[in-house]
């Protein structure tokens, strides 16, 4: 995969509360770019753990900040996600600028948020992964195996972090069916 992938806090959050970034440095290292609000987000005082854990990705260049500067195609799109104008339902900084983003540079978004996201990936033709994408990915170019993929699924379960099954090898069942 040669695009940018455009994380969401959500989606990269699952890695970083594991402390299991070696997937995505292996998978997507200097691709991988966070829009503004998702590194404001992933900066809580109260997490302080998580920034650190995204600083040091950054400073090892498998992530770069991107910020969404006024008057650009993208924050036109960031602001109106985020007020929730035309008649749409707002919805958070981290989606919106991730959608900005990868719209105006034909990027990936990565984000597990489907409820907010889904419209948006239809209207605007997006490519989009979310963390079980990621794990299957990871899978098929040998970097994890099924059992590997149910444990680090089982982490992130305890850390809160919403996916879409019980364990990775439920994911594959229901939704990969060809692996």
């Amino acid at each position: 995969m040669t695009d940018e992938l455009f994380f969401d806090t959500d989606c990269l959050s699952a890695f970083l509360w594991i402390n299991d970034t070696n997937i995505l440095h292996e998978l997507y290292g200097g691709k991988i770019v966070l829009p503004e609000p998702v590194y404001q987000e992933l900066s809580n005082p109260s997490i302080p753990h998580i920034k650190q854990r995204a600083d040091i990705m950054i400073s090892s260049k498998d992530i770069s900040v991107k910020t969404i500067d006024t008057g650009t195609e993208e924050y036109k799109l960031y602001a109106e996600l985020v007020r929730g104008e035309k008649g749409r339902k707002s919805i958070g900084r981290g989606e919106a600028g991730g959608i900005a983003l990868a719209k105006t540079y034909n990027g990936v978004l990565a984000s597990n948020n489907y409820k907010d996201i889904a419209p948006y990936i239809e209207k605007y033709n997006l490519k989009h992964i979310d963390t079980g994408q990621i794990l299957l990915e990871a899978l098929k170019r040998g970097l994890i195996t099924e059992g590997d993929g149910n444990i680090i699924w089982s982490k992130m379960l305890a850390k809160k972090r919403k996916l879409p099954e019980n364990t990775f090898s439920e994911y594959l069942v229901n939704k990969h069916k060809d692996v």
